[in-house]
């Protein structure tokens, strides 16, 4: 049975409390919740059973040193119509843009094939329909330059994703040490 995988940096509770509690009553703008915030690494949709073992045993091979992650900032993305509200992370951190090419690289090597698309890292906050950037603009101007959290990275995440009428559910499927360099199934 194949299951919708993706691969993240899991964030601390005081991150992902002082991220939910920037929710605005903005029209159109639906925010996710605290369980749901992560950053996303990869993306691989539907993994057979077989495919997820390969995967597991490659991502177990990643190797990246530890770091902190500045989660800073807010924006959108979409134009004239955004679609997403996000934190950022900085710009430019080698650790994360490391972490980001080896797991691309375990995928490859686990015959899986990424959503390749450009690696703009974010927390995604919240998902919009029909809302102006002009509607938006007083929000991510009162935001653009608050800071979150420094978050230690000492581990990534394998995680499952259920779509739901409340966003999507996810489980930790298995977490990956970036210290010890081993992983274990959550």
């Amino acid at each position: 049975m194949a299951k919708r995988l993706f691969i993240a940096l899991e964030l601390p509770e005081s991150c992902r409390e002082a991220l939910v509690n920037l929710a605005a009553p903005i029209r159109g703008v639906r925010w996710l919740a605290a369980d749901q915030l992560h950053l996303t690494i990869a993306f691989l949709g539907d993994v057979s059973g077989e495919e997820d073992e390969w995967l597991r045993e490659k991502l177990a091979e990643v190797r990246v040193p530890p770091f902190i992650l500045p989660v800073e900032g807010v924006g959108a993305f979409g134009g004239s119509y955004p679609s997403v509200i996000w934190a950022g992370v900085g710009t430019g951190h080698p650790h994360l843009f490391g972490l980001h090419k080896r797991v691309h690289d375990a995928l490859f090597a686990a015959h899986l094939d990424p959503k390749l698309r450009s690696f703009h890292p974010h927390v995604t906050l919240a998902r919009l329909k029909d809302v102006s950037a002009s509607t938006l603009s007083p929000f991510l101007k009162k935001h653009e330059s608050d800071e979150f959290a420094l978050v230690e990275i000492n581990s990534f995440a394998l995680i499952s994703s259920k779509p739901g009428p409340e966003g999507s559910a996810y489980t930790v499927e298995a977490r990956y040490d970036l210290k010890a360099r081993r992983h274990s199934a959550a």
